[in-house]
């Protein structure tokens, strides 16, 4: 049974920050054969909405857009100072994605991304509840704007507090709120998931976005991914969203460090771009 799904890919794949110029991949992107685009706002000041939207028309490219979770744009901080500059920020994203036509903003918007400690059940209860608190608002900012907003699991090195898709469908189901949704992300989920179909399973119609690359983070189709799993799960819920390639370039050595990649994982980014999809569309077509 084949998937119906469209098919993009992260704008991190070659560089980083986006910036009004980065719209100089779309033509690229899309002689590959790609149905969208992710375009992760790490600063939402570089974004002239005007000018990328004139560029996804000419291309045809669906616009998908993800934020970017540092230590400043903490929701289970102690400090309500670092919640208003996520909320803020998050402002400017769903401003952003209305305004290009984006369903949603995605991306691990409960923590800052990094924050990976031992704490204790006390704590961690503490800081659950700051995340469902926020989140209710954000929410509703969400809902404001027309949106959803698509929370992501993140691995036990990068994140302390949610880490498996039965974590998400419980913090999703604690914020109560019909904005919340789902976004699923392979990488992720091969370092924490027993079973990758189970997960998928698990947060059901709450998936709204998935993002794919190899165990490593290279080129799917060239690891330890289950993909079989993957397209069990997918038709178990008769996914129907988008499924991008996010991985990242070494080039941009900020970028590079912040997800520890130390060296090239491909020859030519342009070839991971090519080829993933290419097994991707061969893949759904099964």
């Amino acid at each position: 049974m084949a998937l119906d799904v469209k098919f993009g890919v992260s704008t991190w794949l070659w560089t980083s920050p986006f910036n009004s110029d980065t719209i100089s991949l779309f033509e690229k992107i899309k002689s590959f054969g790609y149905d969208a685009v992710e375009i992760p706002v790490e600063d939402p000041e570089l974004i002239d909405i005007d000018r990328v939207k004139k560029a996804l028309a000419e291309h045809a490219l669906k616009p998908i857009i993800c934020g970017a979770f540092g230590p400043t744009r903490d929701l289970t901080h102690e400090d309500p100072k670092f919640h208003q500059t996520c909320f803020d920020y998050l402002d400017d994203c769903f401003e952003i994605a209305s305004e290009l036509g984006a369903g949603f903003v995605g991306g691990p918007m409960y923590s800052a991304v990094g924050k990976a400690r031992l704490v204790s059940p006390e704590q961690r209860k503490v800081e659950w509840d700051r995340a469902v608190t926020n989140l209710q608002k954000v929410s509703k900012r969400a809902g404001e704007f027309g949106l959803e907003i698509a929370l992501e699991t993140l691995n036990r090195f990068e994140t302390d507090l949610i880490n498996t898709a039965a974590e998400l469908k419980q913090l999703i189901a604690d914020i109560n709120e019909p904005q919340a949704k789902a976004l699923l992300d392979g990488f992720h989920m091969s370092i924490e998931e027993p079973s990758i179909e189970d997960a998928i399973e698990a947060v059901g119609d709450k998936l709204i976005h998935v993002q794919v690359s190899e165990n490593y983070r290279g080129t799917p189709g060239t690891g330890q991914t289950n993909w079989s799993a993957w397209k069990r799960g997918l038709e178990k819920i008769n996914y129907q969203g988008a499924i991008s390639i996010e991985s990242f370039t070494p080039n941009v050595k900020e970028l590079a460090g912040a997800v520890c990649i130390w060296k090239p994982l491909v020859p030519s980014q342009d070839g991971f771009a090519k080829e993933g999809l290419e097994f991707l569309k061969n893949w759904a077509a099964e």
